[in-house]
């Protein structure tokens, strides 16, 4: 007989990158719950707008998760206006695309602050609370390009891969503490960070809502593999089983081998703008993207210490 699913009325939910794509999705999802909702996120502005559209006294703080103290601050502020941490959603990352060798260092290394220490230094902090209590809910949101690599998104992958034996080793040292670790791998979602990209044969482009709900279920049921959609199991366990050749092969027939090498800088615009903005060390949100004047060429501004966080 399958269990009850937890009730979600009344926890205490943190949600990093939480102003736009999935972290909005998650967000909405979860009042609908009747879950106390933060939203953090580096645009506080953002933030603001988005907590008074989704309203179910959600609230919005600023947050840089590459920085140990904000994300500290942030969590601390959460339990000090809505009560004990129940549940952290690591979701706040970003995602440039193209050919290995072209990537600029300070681009890789904002990726592995965002995408990797931003989790790292979330799922300790959130575990402090957690583990003392003996109850709480660490979601990490990963990809499907944790468990397969991607041509033209390599330190993306690489990221994506941590974040997924991060999660694991985790899970296995909380077990029987109480606390329950979900990592969530989903397809390409549509949102700006995935705009412009090629769908591969055979699959389709998810909705942040689709994920959200993977995410209240995951809550709800404590599982821990949470792929969107689940279909995608029988892909990544058959993906592992096979040899390279024939992965190889299927990644030529299908298209899959191409989709991060074959964006439409067009469409991909405005987000190609921020990452630009966001190696060069720019990037304060949309107030100031505005004022910065386009670049052209290879031009960029000098590097300096980043600041900036996106929504996968």
């Amino acid at each position: 007989m399958s269990r009850a699913p937890r009730s979600l009325a009344g926890k205490v939910v943190a949600i990093t990158g939480g102003a736009r794509g999935i972290g909005r999705a998650t967000a909405a999802a979860l009042i609908v719950q009747g879950a106390r909702v933060a939203i953090g996120d580096i645009e506080p502005e953002l933030a603001e707008r988005t907590a008074k559209e989704l309203g179910g006294g959600t609230i919005a703080l600023q947050l840089d998760v590459t920085d140990r103290t904000s994300f500290a601050s942030f969590l601390d502020q959460v339990e000090q206006r809505l009560g004990p941490l129940d549940v952290l959603v690591n979701n706040a990352g970003i995602m440039p695309v193209g050919p290995f060798a072209q990537e600029t260092d300070a681009m890789a290394a904002r990726m592995i602050d965002i995408n990797l220490e931003g989790v790292i230094f979330g799922s300790k902090l959130a575990l402090e609370r957690f583990l003392t209590r003996r109850s709480g809910h660490l979601v990490n949101i990963a990809s499907i390009a944790g468990k397969l690599g991607v041509p033209g998104g390599a330190t993306y992958c690489a990221t994506k891969h941590a974040v997924v034996g991060l999660s694991e080793a985790i899970r296995g040292e909380v077990h029987g503490t109480g606390v329950s670790v979900s990592v969530v791998m989903p397809i390409g979602v549509n949102t700006e960070l995935y705009s412009g990209l090629p769908q591969p044969r055979g699959f389709r482009t998810v909705e942040p809502e689709e994920v959200a709900e993977a995410i209240v279920g995951a809550l709800q049921s404590g599982r821990y593999e949470v792929y969107v959609p689940r279909s995608l199991a029988v892909t990544a366990r058959l993906n592992a089983l096979m040899p390279t050749r024939v992965t190889d092969l299927f990644g030529r027939v299908l298209g899959s081998n191409r989709v991060l090498l074959s964006a439409d800088h067009t469409i991909r615009g405005a987000y190609e703008q921020r990452m630009a903005q966001t190696e060069a060390g720019t990037y304060a949100g949309p107030a100031a993207a505005k004022a910065q004047p386009a670049q052209t060429g290879s031009e960029t501004a000098p590097a300096q210490p980043e600041r900036v966080t996106e929504t996968v």
